[in-house]
């Protein structure tokens, strides 16, 4: 499949300097497309991202892949913490949390997934290299959020789905937040909070803000296995 893409230049970005290993999936928190599209080809807000993709399916082409797009901010995975220099960023249009979260519409689904199998025919990046803004910035951010349809990307083999099997009380507290970091999240011991929040958007919202609970503990075991984390 070709994609179409509308070109946006935005002039936010500047050089890589390391090898592209991550998609980073946001939603733009406005309350439109047009005005995340405007910002982020802003030469004053000084944020950016590769590609954004509205609710009708359009994607805007703002920012080369060979360039290092503006979009993570102070953010951290797997032990790195120049997340721009290593990902593509995808601004999804939803009004976010502030504005009234709803479910993003299929043709924009639809058109994510299109687009992020394109990007990782020309990286190679894996599927456990998809990941939210929140997972890369737990204590900032929420985006792409809980309604984000993660299983329709597992189910299209672009991304790792949400952990759907028992709780398991038996698996050790400390264990599964090790887990956690294990899989890629960064906290600093004893500030974990924003993080297990964070893991549960992307791996298990049936628990959000359940606390290390038992399918938190059981989910956080299976993600280290199947992202290879650890």
């Amino acid at each position: 499949m070709t994609i179409e893409f509308i070109d946006s230049p935005s002039p936010n970005f500047d050089a890589r300097g390391v090898n592209i290993d991550l998609v980073v999936l946001h939603y733009t928190g406005m309350k439109s497309g047009r005005a995340a599209l405007d910002r982020l080809t802003d030469a004053a807000a000084k944020v950016s991202s590769h590609y954004l993709v509205e609710e009708d399916g359009r994607i805007f082409r703002l920012v080369e892949e060979e360039k290092r797009a503006w979009h993570a901010g102070v953010s951290s995975w797997r032990g790195a913490s120049d997340v721009n220099a290593r990902s593509v960023g995808i601004e999804i249009v939803n009004p976010g949390h502030e504005w009234g979260y709803r479910a993003f519409p299929g043709a924009q689904i639809d058109a994510v997934i299109e687009l992020v199998r394109d990007i990782q025919s020309r990286w190679g990046i894996p599927r456990h290299g998809v990941v939210g803004h929140s997972d890369v910035a737990p204590e900032r951010k929420e985006d792409p959020g809980e309604l984000f349809p993660w299983e329709q990307l597992s189910q299209a083999g672009v991304a790792i789905g949400r952990f759907d099997g028992a709780p398991d009380p038996g698996i050790d507290y400390s264990e599964a937040l090790t887990a956690i970091r294990d899989v890629g999240y960064h906290f600093l011991d004893g500030a974990h909070a924003a993080a297990v929040l964070a893991f549960q958007r992307r791996f298990c919202p049936s628990a959000l803000g359940q606390g290390l609970n038992p399918v938190t503990k059981a989910a956080a075991l299976w993600a280290r296995r199947v992202t290879g984390g650890g």
